[in-house]
């Protein structure tokens, strides 16, 4: 079976001048420099089948930008293997580069100071896409992204919303097979997480693309992904189901609670783990089949004023598997 996405003890070392402190410390620098090899990817092995929507995920500094980019050429690895859609991404062959695209969340293909629509016509160039497929394209994503009114405004006039989601259709115009995605949904307010989460749902299903995702987002990845990888300090610790890694690491649900007068954190500990608590606020560590007694319980006997209930932190959830590990 050919697949879409397939590593093998991918590894990528960067290295880096040391340099010791003060005017001296510089001075020796320039006549001895010496350096310091970090690895940030080491002997990654995976696969991917056409059309798989996985979850990439790891706490900051795992592994995971460095190993998109990998993927999609942006860096060559110091060791081991990588195919992507056939490619090995690294080349930098044309016909690999029309069939993806890499959207990161902390960084941007759009120019600054003009309209959106202006780079989605280079964008159209480059690619060598034809008038007829571009504007087809373009209004199938400017519907999907709610994105008509913001065409012609100025880039540095959006907002972080409406800018996400003209970078999403940027890279989405060539109809790419592969498409990987770093923290798409970083900085959106909730109702924006859920449009993007429902977008790129509805484009792997319509296109068949293969789609990788990096998110702290527990929300993203639980409501898009049945499979995940996970990554630690560069190694791979687990890939499989989603719903097993929940079940085993993620088997609490966060629960904060706002009081309308003190409330004792001892009188809290039947309902779970407190976590936090000062008199007016509490943070409850509450197991997930217990959630919803647990929240009526809370309402019954304490003064409530306000009462949120949240999935575990992505980072969290890892600890506890590298724990484990």
């Amino acid at each position: 079976m050919a697949f879409a996405i397939e590593t093998k003890g991918l590894t990528k070392d960067y290295r880096s001048p040391v340099k010791e402190p003060g005017l001296w410390g510089g001075m020796k620098a320039l006549f001895d420099r010496k350096y310091k090899d970090t690895r940030a990817v080491d002997d990654v092995g995976f696969k991917m089948e056409e059309g798989e929507l996985v979850g990439f995920l790891g706490a900051n500094g795992a592994g995971k930008t460095t190993t998109l980019k990998m993927l999609s050429g942006l860096l060559t690895p110091t060791a081991g293997e990588a195919t992507a859609l056939g490619h090995v991404p690294w080349k930098r062959e044309a016909s690999f580069q029309k069939k993806i695209s890499l959207v990161m969340g902390q960084r941007t293909q759009l120019w600054w100071e003009i309209p959106a629509y202006e780079t989605f016509k280079l964008n159209q160039a480059i690619y060598g896409i034809p008038e007829s497929e571009f504007k087809a394209q373009l209004d199938e994503l400017v519907d999907l992204l709610e994105l008509g009114e913001h065409l012609q405004v100025p880039v540095k006039k959006l907002s972080l919303g409406q800018r996400m989601r003209a970078e999403m259709a940027a890279a989405l115009l060539h109809r790419p097979r592969l498409l990987l995605l770093d923290e798409p949904t970083i900085g959106l307010d909730v109702v924006m997480q859920k449009k993007v989460r429902e977008f790129v749902k509805a484009y792997n299903k319509r296109n068949g693309a293969t789609i990788m995702l990096t998110s702290h987002n527990m929300t993203d990845v639980v409501e898009l992904c049945r499979r995940v990888v996970v990554i630690e300090r560069g190694r791979l610790l687990y890939d499989g189901p989603l719903d097993r890694l929940v079940e085993r690491y993620a088997d609490h649900k966060i629960v904060k609670v706002r009081f309308t007068a003190p409330v004792a954190a001892g009188d809290l500990r039947t309902l779970g783990t407190v976590v936090s608590a000062d008199g007016m606020t509490a943070t409850i560590e509450v197991p997930r089949a217990q959630v919803a007694a647990g929240a009526a319980a809370l309402l019954r006997a304490f003064p409530v004023a306000d009462l949120n209930v949240e999935d575990m932190n992505i980072d969290d959830v890892v600890r506890r598997l590298f724990a484990h590990a």
